[in-house]
């Protein structure tokens, strides 16, 4: 697996992209009306703005979340080795957990954990 299979996954990758695009266009009716280009809202009709800005501690809120439940999925498998490593592994994740935590520590001193 060298350079030329990264070249043909990614040939591949772009290839089934465009003919999902192009299939679809074809199938699909094509019908344009004032009614399908309104915003959807669970069938109500809209009322005032539908431009509604959000707080940003959500967004942050999700992307921490995000972040730490990733690592989740780096443990496990330096759980599974970890024995068989042996001290190395115990540095290694102890490196791990000091970095997440100092984007912890990051995150709680920008307020991103607040509900405001």
């Amino acid at each position: 697996m060298g350079a030329s299979s990264m070249v043909v996954l990614i040939i591949a990758g772009l290839a089934f992209s465009v003919i999902a695009i192009l299939i679809s266009g074809l199938v699909t009716k094509g019908t344009k009306n004032k009614q399908k280009a309104e915003p959807y809202e669970c069938g109500i009709p809209t009322t005032g703005k539908t431009w509604v800005q959000l707080n940003v501690g959500y967004y942050l809120f999700a992307l921490i979340f995000l972040i730490f439940d990733v690592e989740l999925i780096f443990i496990y498998p330096w759980a599974v080795v970890a024995k068989s490593v042996g001290w190395v592994a115990l540095i290694e994740i102890i490196i791990f957990f000091f970095i997440l935590f100092m984007g912890f520590l990051y995150a709680h001193k920008k307020g991103a954990l607040k509900w405001k």
